[in-house]
């Protein structure tokens, strides 16, 4: 069982400005989720982001290390559009140059590693 990687976010939330909000609004209903399905501990649902709006994304929100999303605070992933029900917490991984956000229900079980 992986343990969450606290390094791998912002040391606090990152909030996007006006103007960056403003370009990323156009790309909000292009976002892609998928069903939720679970196992006996978790319930999940990816999140997929189109290409054009992950290239708009301020870099901030990236780890240089991996080229990838950090893991994003509440805020930030909101920020961006993306709708989840509150008690979700986010691990990013890069699937063919598509970004897929895990998300595990909290109360359901520790977090586990892909």
């Amino acid at each position: 069982m992986a343990t969450l990687d606290h390094d791998r976010r912002n040391k606090q939330p990152r909030l996007l400005q006006p103007a960056e909000r403003d370009k990323l609004e156009e790309f909000v209903d292009a976002i892609h989720y998928s069903s939720r399905y679970s196992d006996d501990e978790n319930e999940y649902r990816h999140v997929q982001l189109p290409k054009e709006m992950i290239k708009k994304i301020p870099q901030e929100y990236f780890d240089p290390s991996k080229g990838t999303l950090k893991l994003l605070w509440e805020e930030e992933w909101r920020g961006l559009g993306i709708t989840q029900v509150r008690t979700t917490a986010h691990q990013y991984r890069d699937l063919e140059q598509q970004l897929i956000a895990r998300v595990v229900e909290f109360g359901m079980g520790a977090l586990r590693s892909p």
